[in-house]
């Protein structure tokens, strides 16, 4: 049995060994793609990655492997594993790093938890390190699997925040202000407000260039912490 076999066969007895209904009945109502989960908390999750890490000869690439198969199973903490060990070997990343995570997205992140955590946790850092660019992202932009377009956006807040002109990432949601999934919408939507919370300006012109045309779930999440006043502007006009 090869390494990333043994490792999946011992994760998922762990994890059947520690399930707890409570916690599934806890989270499932935060999930409306559906939440198939065994109920392990947090910590028990995060002693079972750094048990993973410690094992005798593991190697980058094999952690690679270990997560592919890992995100292939339907129950969360099974892929939560996975984006952890990512997490957790960022001094390790290369490039092949960044493929893993698209191949992940391929068959894998069929929700928003896991998609915001490796938005927040590892785009933002890769981009840091030099491994990606905004560039990088652009295909995501109309991949097939619509978490993984909302990670396109998502995972640009906390660079876009460090920025001093926000132009290029108006420029890089721009052909995304038309998708037609509700995840979607509210990542671009995210994203918007926190702009919007930096640079007012710039921020409200771009919303006003979509405001007739794009779905109004982005409009509620962009403009949520307006005022009543501030909010007006962006109504969608009447016959539009």
């Amino acid at each position: 049995m090869t390494l990333s076999n043994t490792i999946f066969k011992e994760t998922e007895t762990f994890c059947k060994a520690n399930a707890d209904p409570a916690i599934v009945l806890k989270y499932s109502r935060y999930f409306k793609e559906g939440y198939d989960a065994y109920g392990v908390s947090s910590a028990l999750l995060n002693q079972k990655v750094e048990e993973i890490l410690t094992l005798e000869g593991i190697t980058n690439e094999q952690i690679n492997i270990i997560c592919l198969q890992l995100v292939r199973s339907p129950k969360y903490e099974m892929t939560s594993i996975a984006v952890l060990l990512l997490t957790k070997t960022n001094k390790q990343w290369d490039h092949e790093t960044f493929a893993t995570i698209e191949k992940m997205f391929s068959f894998g992140i069929s929700n928003w938890g896991h998609t915001d955590y490796i938005c927040s946790e590892i785009i933002p850092e890769m981009i840091k390190k030099k491994l990606i660019s905004m560039d990088t992202l652009k295909p995501w932009r109309k991949a097939a699997n619509r978490f993984q377009r909302r990670a396109a956006v998502v995972g640009l807040i906390k660079p876009m925040k460090k920025a001093s002109d926000f132009n290029p990432y108006f420029e890089f949601i721009d052909p995304m202000m038309m998708d037609r999934e509700r995840v979607v919408h509210q990542g671009l939507g995210w994203f918007l407000r926190e702009a919007w919370k930096k640079q007012d300006e710039p921020t409200e012109k771009f919303l006003l260039k979509w405001k007739d045309s794009a779905a109004r779930l982005i409009f509620q999440y962009a403009t949520e912490k307006m005022t009543p006043a501030q909010k007006s502007r962006f109504r969608k006009e009447k016959g539009k």
